[in-house]
C-alpha cells in the first residue's frame, strides 16, 4: 500500500486504533474520512485534525451502509482505500442458565457482516481506481481465541478467512487486500481498564509500527507487529496449546482480581 496520496475511509475512526491510523495517514497528506456511530466522537477527532472529514455510519445496519456508500461515491469519487476497523468485543457466558445470543448477533453484524456489506457496496468504486486498497483490522485472537469472548474471536477468524478469499478473487485487478493483525492494545475496546493495562501494547507504539511496516513493505499482505507474532504463528511454531492455555489462564486471573468481579 502506498502511504500518501490516497483518499481513505476508516470505519471506527473516532477512537482507538481507527483514530490512531487516521491521524497518521492524515499527517502523511492523505485525505482521510472517518466514520462511526457517535457524532460527538467523530467531531472530537476532526477538530483535532483540521482537514479530516467524517460521516456517521452504523456499520451494523445495512441501510446505513448503503446510504454512506452512496454519499462516499458522490462526495469522494477518488476514494481508493477503505480500512475496516470498527468492531465490538463483548464477554459471553456460554454456560449461563438463561442464555442470550443478543451480544453474539450484534458482534457478528458489526465485526463480520458490516465489513462484508461495506466492501460489496464500495468495491465497484474501488476497482475502477488506478490503485486501491481494502484493509481489514482483525486480531491476534483470530488465531488463538480468548474463550471469554468467543463470538468476537470467531468473527475475527472469519474476517481473516474472508480477506484471503477476497485477495485471491481480486488478484489481477487494481485492488489489493491487506490484513492488519493487532495484539492486545491499549484502547477502550473492553473499557477503561484495557486502556490503562500495562500488559497491553501502547496505542501509539502499535500505530507507529504498522506505518513502518506499510512504508518499508509496500507489497505486504499481513501486517504483524512483533508483539502479535506469538499468537499469529502459534500453530506454525508448534506451541498452540501452550499459548492458548497461557492466554486464557492469564486473562481469567486478571478478571478474578478485578474489583467487583466476585
Amino acid at each position: 500500500m502506498k502511504t500518501h496520496g490516497n483518499t481513505i475511509l476508516i470505519t471506527g475512526g473516532g477512537s482507538g486504533i481507527g483514530r490512531g491510523l487516521a491521524e497518521r495517514f492524515h499527517a502523511l497528506g492523505n485525505q482521510v474520512i472517518i466514520s462511526g456511530r457517535t457524532a460527538a466522537t467523530l467531531q472530537s477527532a476532526i477538530s483535532a485534525n483540521p482537514g479530516m472529514r467524517a460521516v456517521t455510519l452504523d456499520i451494523g445496519d445495512p441501510a446505513s451502509i448503503r446510504t454512506v456508500a452512496g454519499r462516499i461515491a458522490d462526495e469522494f469519487p477518488d476514494v481508493n482505500a477503505v480500512i475496516h476497523n470498527a468492531g465490538i468485543m463483548r464477554m459471553e457466558n456460554l454456560r449461563s442458565p438463561t442464555p442470550s445470543i443478543a451480544d453474539a448477533e450484534a458482534t457478528i453484524a458489526t465485526n463480520l457482516l458490516g465489513p462484508i456489506r461495506l466492501t460489496a457496496a464500495l468495491l465497484p468504486l474501488l476497482i475502477r481506481q488506478k490503485h486501491s486498497t481494502i484493509m481489514f483490522v482483525s486480531s491476534g485472537l483470530a488465531f488463538v481465541p480468548l474463550a471469554t469472548t468467543p463470538t468476537y474471536c470467531a468473527t475475527k477468524a472469519a474476517l481473516h478467512s474472508y480477506a484471503q478469499s477476497l485477495r485471491y478473487q481480486l488478484s489481477g485487478t487494481s485492488t489489493e487486500v491487506i490484513e492488519v493483525i493487532p495484539p492486545y492494545v491499549q484502547t477502550r475496546l473492553m473499557g477503561a481498564q484495557q486502556q490503562a493495562d500495562p500488559r497491553a501494547m501502547p496505542l501509539t507504539d502499535f500505530c507507529d509500527e504498522v506505518l513502518r511496516i506499510l512504508t518499508s513493505q509496500p507489497a505486504v499482505t499481513e501486517v504483524c507487529v512483533e508483539r502479535v507474532k506469538p499468537l499469529r504463528f502459534a500453530v506454525e511454531g508448534g506451541h498452540y496449546q501452550a499459548v492458548f492455555t497461557g492466554l486464557n489462564q492469564a486473562m481469567a486471573a486478571v478478571h478474578d482480581a478485578a474489583p467487583g468481579s466476585r
